[in-house]
């Protein structure tokens, strides 16, 4: 049974409002580290770098913008105005879907992939000097399965976007 919070002081020092805010806090503070580090050295945000991953995983058919929209929960809308963005600059193009012509397909482009290689690599670098060195070598594996299953269950209880 847990026990219940009826002081602010509580809620303030409760473990599992400590375990979330750390969490939190680390999470904002390595998107910063990594996502500055990409930006400085590939020209692309964090976001931008995420949607090309997700594409590079899609492989040469590519993805329609719903599925993208829902990797990185955004809105249809939201994915669209990212996804031209990234149009823009080259990094990607789209092409109608062959089983549905109302659907249109994005795709890494040559430049694109060439980017998320580029990218990659240095935020390996980054994963490995900033998530992974600072924790005892035993538990990098469990940490990192930890950290799929939290990000599944968060996935599978949001919300399906339209």
């Amino acid at each position: 049974m847990t026990e219940e919070i009826t002081t602010a002081e509580q809620a303030a020092g409760d473990a599992r409002v400590l375990a979330f805010g750390r969490l939190q806090g680390a999470a904002n503070r390595l998107e910063y580290l990594l996502g500055r580090a990409i930006e400085e050295q590939c020209g692309i945000s964090h976001l931008v770098f995420e949607v090309l991953l997700i594409l590079g995983r899609a492989g040469e058919p590519g993805l329609p913008m719903r599925a993208i929209a829902q990797e990185q929960v955004l809105t249809t809308g939201g994915a669209t105005r990212l996804v031209d963005r990234m149009a823009a600059v080259g990094l990607v193009e789209r092409r109608p879907d062959p089983g549905d012509r109302r659907v249109q397909l994005v795709r890494l482009t040559e430049l694109g992939a060439e980017t998320t290689v580029r990218a990659a690599r240095i935020h390996v670098e980054n994963v490995q000097r900033h998530l992974l060195d600072p924790l005892p070598a035993e538990h990098r594996e469990r940490f990192a399965a930890d950290l799929r299953i939290l990000s599944h269950a968060a996935r599978d209880a949001l919300p399906r976007l339209r």
